[in-house]
């Protein structure tokens, strides 16, 4: 191994009444590719600026070899002082050239002579690009890189990483990107670092394994201080096995709706079949809009179905938004029709996050300082509720302002999902969340019993989560696939081949295995489990609602007990019960 150009020993820093972290070794090579992976709050962007010598430690030793230029690329960098994008990426005495800046900013496609005030995300995300890219760095630290920008830069973005001969660490929300990229990874984790040389996609099974062995290791000191210490990582590591389960369903979803779906570009309305018509709730009929000479939607024809999950995808300015407003009703067409049914009642969560005040308690948000959250109809104690969006139950007390970037984005989640609706409408909800929050709002999306809407530039979430892409070029043309991501790069790539082969997220079936059939039990158990899944439901569903009374606690705390305990017990039976199932599934589906 090559001697390191940038390193930590010992590092530690307090933050707060405490250790953020201590005792850290860290260390970059002079071509690493870096993933920093943890939870919102661990202390990743803090990591970076001690690495990037912004702000000092507490204790620990910073090595670096002399005259190696390390460039840290901010994800909220501060535009305020300057009065265009050019005066942002030229200042400082560690300022580019400003043609170096110039040459970046030009293949990004952004106007430096743009004043900063009213850039956009992704304008000041590009001009913070090119501001960094164009200083030659030795070590590349990224803040997550592609927030705010569109798929075309993001595709731009990785080819310039795949040609550069430096390093980088990256902290990122977006799979594919890390996973294309990275070839090490460095996880904090509760106040330590894991280093493995394996890139971003070996990642999943690696967490797999260190939380397997950390709760075993719980098991045989028999230490519920220490199993409660990982209800987290078990409660994702059953999720990601759970979310198996729904990528087969939703490959059944897009399967059923690329039977609806005609031509190239063009959706069948399906006028005369009657169940087609009584479950549209959107339909849109030879819609079309411009704005003065540009035409941004032409000739759009679709229909939404009940339960659909569609993306929304295309360059910045290709008429995402327009789109969406058009099939929400905010906006009408220049021409054609836009038919929602009386029935709709969506809510919407944007991309700005501004609903919530900093000086608000998490208690306030969710429960109007209360106890009790009601959540679409049911009541739930505000602490359980926490934790569903895996959050520390004593954060219960907690300001807003207090929470990361990724915490408040996590806690409006929460509290939009409590709502009662029919339509969800999501407008890149990916940016500021960690890994495992992605996985969660996956699961959640996938069951949610309305219709979705969604807008993102996260090829990964795109592809785990919708039944139909509507991908915009840019020239009033929408086209309508039956899938994700993938499936609508693939049609474009190749227009010829997407119309004989099947969507790649139909993959084959797996080849047969040796064993014809199912023994005795594994039968009985795939036969019997989903009825044992819904008693557990059903008698979940009984103790939330005994301990919706509010004045249960006070009257008769035994029975509160009793019954919280319960329902922790339930909900773990549960997970093993679905778990069992869907490894059941996999194998009866493998069966010839």
């Amino acid at each position: 191994m090559a001697a390191p150009i940038l390193s930590y020993e010992g590092l530690g820093l307090v933050q707060g009444s405490g250790w953020l972290f201590q005792d850290l070794d860290i260390y970059v090579g002079e071509r690493d590719r870096l993933a920093l992976i943890g939870r919102n709050g661990a202390g990743k962007t803090t990591l970076l600026k001690l690495l990037a010598g912004q702000i000092d430690p507490d204790k620990g030793k910073r090595v670096i070899v002399p005259g190696t230029h390390v460039v840290m690329l901010e994800q909220e960098p501060d535009f305020r002082p300057f009065a265009t994008l050019m005066d942002f990426a030229v200042a400082g005495s560690d300022a580019p050239p400003e043609h170096e800046v110039a040459a970046i900013a030009d293949q990004l496609g952004i106007d430096m002579s743009r004043t900063a005030a009213s850039a956009s995300g992704g304008e000041r995300r590009r001009a913070a690009l090119a501001r960094a890219l164009a200083q030659n760095p030795d070590v590349l630290l990224l803040d997550e890189p592609t927030n705010h920008l569109d798929l075309a830069a993001i595709d731009w973005l990785e080819s310039w990483l795949a040609r550069y001969t430096g390093a980088f660490v990256a902290i990122s929300h977006d799979r594919t990107f890390l996973t294309r990229l990275t070839r090490q990874t460095l996880w904090l984790d509760r106040g330590a670092i894991r280093r493995k040389e394996i890139g971003f996609g070996g990642f999943e099974e690696w967490s797999d394994s260190v939380a397997a062995e950390e709760a075993r290791a719980a098991q045989r000191l028999d230490s519920k201080l220490r199993l409660e210490a990982h209800w987290l990582e078990r409660g994702v590591t059953a999720r990601r096995k759970r979310n198996q389960g729904r990528l087969e369903k939703l490959k059944e979803m897009r399967a059923t709706r690329a039977a609806m779906i005609g031509g190239p570009g063009v959706a069948k309305l399906g006028l005369a079949n009657d169940d087609v018509r009584s479950k549209s709730v959107i339909v849109a009929e030879n819609v079309s809009k411009s704005f003065g000479d540009r035409t941004i939607i032409k000739n759009f024809d679709f229909r939404v179905q009940r339960g659909d999950r569609i993306g929304i995808v295309g360059a910045n300015g290709a008429g995402k938004s327009t789109l969406l407003k058009l099939l929400t009703g905010e906006i009408a067409p220049d021409s054609g029709k836009i038919t929602l049914a009386p029935t709709l009642d969506g809510i919407v969560i944007d991309q700005q996050r501004s609903l919530m005040s900093p000086e608000k308690r998490v208690r306030d948000i969710l429960a109007d300082g209360g106890d009790w959250v009601e959540v679409r109809g049911v009541k739930k104690h505000i602490q359980g509720y926490l934790k569903e969006f895996l959050f520390d139950p004593g954060v219960v007390e907690a300001s807003v302002g207090a929470l990361s970037g990724g915490e408040r984005s996590r806690l409006l989640l929460a509290r939009e999902f409590a709502r009662e609706s029919n339509l969800l409408v999501l407008d890149e909800p990916t940016n500021d969340l960690d890994l495992e929050t992605l996985d969660l709002l996956q699961e959640v999306i996938a069951d949610y019993a309305g219709t979705v809407l969604l807008v993102s530039h996260d090829r990964d979430f795109l592809d785990r989560t919708v039944t139909v892409t509507l991908g915009l070029d840019g020239s009033g043309k929408v086209d309508i696939v039956a899938g994700g991501y993938a499936d609508w790069e693939a049609k474009r790539v190749k227009p010829t081949a997407a119309k004989t082969k099947a969507p790649t997220t139909t993959a084959a079936a797996p080849p047969a295995q040796s064993r014809k059939k199912l023994s005795y039990k594994d039968q009985r158990d795939y036969d019997l489990l989903p009825k044992r899944i819904e008693e557990i439901e059903a008698d979940m569903a009984g103790i939330e609602r005994d301990l919706s009374d509010g004045t249960l606690f006070a009257r008769d705390h035994k029975r509160f007990t009793t019954l919280t305990e319960k329902l922790e017990t339930l909900r773990d039976e549960k997970a093993a019960a679905e778990d069992r199932w869907l490894e059941l599934a996999e194998q009866v589906e493998a069966l010839p």
